[in-house]
């Protein structure tokens, strides 16, 4: 696994040095953590232009972080080798209005139970249909997701198959 090519994009109201980046830089310290702002089309320019051309991407994704996510992975499947979705906000009309096309990359969603900000069960089902080698972990967490962060096997979950 290239580690130099593991992106993480935060929430809408967090930056790149946010707490669950700051943890899986513990066991990536190459990885990406850039600060994305503006309206979802801007920060999606944003992460465009960061990832470019280049392929064996790993994007973790939270909230509308994993929202972009899976927008990207679905519009460039060919450069994403791996994608973890964090209580992402597929809900949002970006993306549920008019679900992308199948993709088949390996992707991990991991959702709280006690998520009051994203609805875990609309998103699952969403994911399921547009992901179909989806690995779905519900958690005793909320959304922010931070005892999940910190008790994870970063590096197991993000092997090669």
């Amino acid at each position: 696994m290239d580690t130099s090519r593991i992106l993480f994009i935060h929430g809408s109201d967090s930056s790149g040095q946010t707490y669950k980046a700051q943890v899986l830089r513990k066991t990536f310290p190459e990885l990406l953590s850039p600060d994305f702002s503006g309206p979802l089309a801007v920060r999606l320019a944003q992460m465009e232009s960061i990832i470019g051309d280049e392929g064996g991407w790993t994007l973790i994704g939270s909230s509308l972080g994993g929202l972009m996510a899976a927008l990207f992975a679905a519009r460039h499947p060919t450069q994403v080798r791996r994608l973890v979705l964090l209580a992402p906000a597929l809900h949002l009309p970006e993306f549920s209005r008019h679900p992308p096309k199948p993709v088949e990359i390996p992707t991990l969603l991991i959702h709280g139970k006690q998520d009051d900000v994203v609805p875990p069960e609309p998103v699952h089902r969403l994911a399921k249909r547009v992901f179909p080698r989806l690995t779905y972990l519900s958690v005793d967490d909320n959304h922010r997701l931070h005892h999940t962060a910190e008790t994870l096997d970063w590096r197991s979950l993000l092997e090669d198959e």
